[in-house]
């Protein structure tokens, strides 16, 4: 279980399963590919037309059954079939009426693809399209998972190029052309609409220093299950310090957990919210914190639960707990200007700043504004919660309250304290650490909301989280002075890479359920200068996700060959688990020990928490 059930090893670079439709074990043998299908197919000697040949919308058409099963393989749906991109309001056939009389705005209408009579799909990324144009072949999900292989070469190339088009009208609603892709994206990012205009030798200079880094990454590592641990309740959250300690927040309370060099592992101290709460008599409803927050050298936590009867994360205020005594200190209230306001996020004001044991400020989001929060009272004055009558109020220190428009959803923070928010309309803005009114880049969305942000200790990469996909932005510029800066300290010009996509195969992406999207994709953890974030993980329903972040910088890795539009990394290993996956973290670095690159990977489902270690495999 777990680390067994895995798609790929974790730092190698092997397309090949991908290329036939199996996810499962290694000792499982791999089902017929789309080559051992379509050479059986010769065998029968079917004869296609000129005609047939010379069509541009003429495929074969495939199914794959068996999922990860020692039985899974490719099916011949269709030896000869064709396709058409079709603009519509409705993408069932019995709902459609050519003859209606009265005419659709054609605001309503997008695209569907249409194979045959067996698919017909609104043309999203929810599709997961994956281009093999050397095989001349494209897989996709479409109620199950699907193949198209093109006669030539040329067809499958416009193929894409149609989808493309079609998939851009359906995300902006004006037809992809140049001159909307401009107006969308920006002249100084049309490298994001047009990869092959990028200049990509930004991610060519990160390549040639991380390469020199220290403790370089062997293909010959894998993940091993070191300790399992059941929690005292359904775990909401999962806290990771850095120093002794790490807690799982669950329904009834934080479970104390040591941490290892081989995981978190052995129950210390309980903390049962009833018991903290009710002690000072405090007068907000206790609800299951969604939000938590590690302060003053990892002794203090935050926790942030969201106002009941709201169908998104808001919160007016939040409750202080002293770890070490176990019990809440006091429970702050959010006001600006005499008046009660809300927060939906809160964040450390640095990558390391949980270790501050001075530290009393922090960071807040909402949709429309971005501020710090100072637990000190302005006056001098220590307030007395058990004689105070009134919830202290937190001192706005610094931030902006935007008039509207910018739908912020989440933020996340660099050493130094620069600030990267994710918005609903996907674009990512960069705040220095000197100005919250302005941000000094503001990346373009692609089409999808970003659901969750996070950035390396040095500021130069970011990863977005969308429900669909991974985005990663390298933000190195160089000045015109010729020094090389980040988008957080200064304006990026025109010489902006273009990002890549880290996405599931079809395959995967269809077994991981249509109701599972990613969420949280972090870097692993460090919090030093001249350290490199070396993995990402991302969760999707039971799968943990873990991409080598080497291999996605190298240009010339196998994923990259023969694609077309922006890059997209599938070289990944998936962790299963028995449950929905809470949460899936790489410890502090300083856990990593000799024999490994990295610190442990910590997945934590609602009933138990898993360490897993990186190690050469035996």
């Amino acid at each position: 279980m777990g680390a067994n059930h895995s798609h790929q090893g974790l730092l190698e670079s092997s397309d090949e399963e991908e290329e036939e439709g199996s996810t499962s074990d290694s000792i499982i043998k791999t089902p017929p590919s789309l080559d051992d299908v379509e050479s059986k197919l010769k065998a029968l000697k079917l004869k296609y037309s000129s005609s047939t040949i010379t069509n541009p919308n003429a495929v074969k058409l495939y199914l794959h059954v068996g999922g990860n099963t020692p039985k899974a393989k490719w099916l011949t749906s269709e030896k000869l079939t064709s396709f058409s991109f079709v603009k519509t309001n409705s993408v069932n056939d019995e709902d459609e009426n050519e003859d209606e009389e009265e005419e659709v705005r054609d605001s309503e209408n997008f695209w569907v693809l249409k194979v045959g009579s067996k698919i017909r799909s609104k043309v999203s990324v929810e599709m997961q399209m994956k281009i093999f144009s050397d095989q001349r072949r494209v897989d996709f999900v479409a109620g199950a998972v699907w193949a198209m292989k093109f006669f030539t070469e040329e067809h499958c190339k416009g193929f894409v190029t149609q989808f493309e088009n079609c998939l851009f009208e359906n995300t902006y609603n004006v037809e992809g052309n140049e001159k909307n892709k401009v107006k969308i994206f920006g002249k100084d990012f049309i490298g994001w609409a047009n990869p092959d205009a990028a200049d990509d030798s930004m991610w060519e200079d990160a390549e040639d220093s991380f390469s020199k880094s220290p403790s370089p990454v062997r293909p010959t590592q894998d993940l091993r299950e070191e300790f399992e641990e059941a929690s005292n309740g359904g775990i909401q959250s999962l806290a990771l310090g850095a120093l002794d300690n790490s807690f799982l927040v669950s329904d009834n309370g934080i479970q104390v957990v040591k941490n290892f060099a081989h995981g978190i592992h052995g129950k210390g101290a309980f903390v049962n919210f009833a018991d903290g709460y009710q002690s000072k008599g405090l007068s907000s409803a206790f609800v299951t914190p969604k939000k938590t927050l590690l302060m003053k050298a990892e002794t203090n936590m935050l926790l942030m639960s969201p106002n009941t009867g709201r169908q998104t994360f808001h919160s007016t205020g939040l409750h202080q707990l002293d770890i070490e005594t176990g019990k809440v200190v006091t429970e702050w209230k959010f006001g600006k200007d005499g008046t009660e306001i809300t927060m939906r996020d809160i964040h450390n004001d640095s990558k390391g700043a949980q270790l501050d044991p001075s530290g009393s400020t922090f960071l807040g989001l909402d949709d429309n504004r971005l501020c710090r929060w100072d637990m000190r009272d302005r006056h001098g004055i220590v307030q007395d919660l058990a004689n105070s009558s009134n919830t202290p109020v937190l001192d706005w220190a610094q931030g902006h309250q935007f008039s509207r428009g910018t739908n912020f959803q989440c933020f996340a923070t660099t050493g130094d304290g620069s600030i990267v928010v994710g918005s609903l309309d996907g674009k990512i803005r960069l705040y220095s650490i000197n100005s919250m009114r302005q941000a000094k880049t503001a990346f373009p969305g692609l089409g999808s909301p970003i659901t969750h942000v996070d950035v390396t200790f040095d500021g130069k990469w970011i990863v977005g989280t969308t429900d669909t996909y991974l985005v990663i932005i390298c933000t190195i510029f160089t000045d015109k002075d010729g020094n090389m800066k980040t988008g957080f300290s200064g304006r990026m010009g025109n010489k902006i890479a273009a990002p890549r996509l880290l996405k599931l195969s079809p395959l995967d992406s269809h077994l991981a359920g249509v109701n599972n999207k990613f969420r949280n994709a972090q870097f692993s953890w460090v919090t030093e200068n001249g350290k490199q974030e070396r993995h990402i993980v991302a969760t999707v329903g039971k799968f943990s996700v873990i991409w080598n972040f080497q291999q996605v910088k190298d240009g010339s890795h196998e994923c990259y060959r023969n694609q077309q539009g922006l890059k997209s990394c599938y070289c990944y290993k998936i962790v299963l688990r028995d449950d929905s996956i809470v949460e899936s973290r790489f410890m502090h670095d300083k856990f990593a020990v000799t024999d490994s690159p990295e610190a442990p990977l910590v997945i934590a489902t609602p009933m138990k928490v898993s360490s897993f270690s990186i190690s050469s495999r035996r």
